[in-house]
């Protein structure tokens, strides 16, 4: 079992840097009964390895793919917006948690503070949902990158690229289920639809990639 390195151990009024940590370390945290990290960083985390992987096919492929380096360049811009998003999203999960603890001297039902309340409850947990969605937007761009690799590029790596694309749409999947838990929204609630939207390009991304391997 790892040991967990100073500073990078967080409680549920602190935030990590989960890039000062190893994948033995972030697992051990994930699996700490602490409220961060939880499943938005880990589909953050999913989906920034997928792009690390449509990065490395892409470079893999530029004799055999014209656009090849553009692709590269595209995958690695997709993994720096990535990379920030499992500490954004558990800072904005921990700011929701403590919207949502019990007033001090206060009934749960006091008119003088549940309005105010409610609001910063709604505000933070729009704001978590916010991150969730960064996610699953940023998951479905890799996805339907590395799809484009595994049409054109190099079929030496296919399945390295089937591999992202399918880990990018499982990370898209679960970032857009957490807008919708965050939320608890309407099917037509903008954030909902384009979580959504989200989803479908990431499945159809994932279709496309697995006819193109076989």
């Amino acid at each position: 079992m790892a040991d967990v390195p100073e500073g990078a151990r967080g409680s549920s009024t602190e935030v990590l840097d989960y890039q000062l940590v190893t994948v033995a370390e972030l697992a051990e945290l994930v699996a700490t009964p602490a409220p961060a990290p939880a499943g938005g960083s880990v589909a953050a985390v999913a989906a920034t390895l997928a792009a690390a992987l449509a990065t490395m096919t892409a470079r893999l492929s530029t004799e055999h793919w014209k656009t090849a380096a553009a692709a590269a360049a595209q995958a690695q811009a997709l993994r720096a917006r990535l990379e920030p998003l499992a500490e954004e999203d558990a800072a904005a999960y921990v700011r929701a948690l403590e919207q949502m603890r019990p007033v001090a001297g206060a009934s749960a039902d006091a008119d003088e503070v549940r309005p105010d309340r409610d609001a910063s409850i709604a505000a933070a947990l729009t704001e978590a949902a916010a991150v969730s969605l960064r996610i699953a937007e940023a998951a479905a761009d890799v996805a339907e990158l590395a799809a484009e690799v595994v049409r054109a590029g190099n079929p030496a790596v296919a399945a390295d690229a089937i591999t992202a694309v399918l880990l990018a749409r499982a990370s898209a999947e679960a970032a857009a289920y957490i807008v919708d838990v965050n939320l608890r929204v309407s099917p037509e609630d903008d954030l909902s639809q384009r979580a959504k939207r989200a989803v479908e390009a990431a499945g159809a991304a994932s279709h496309r990639a697995l006819a193109a391997g076989r």
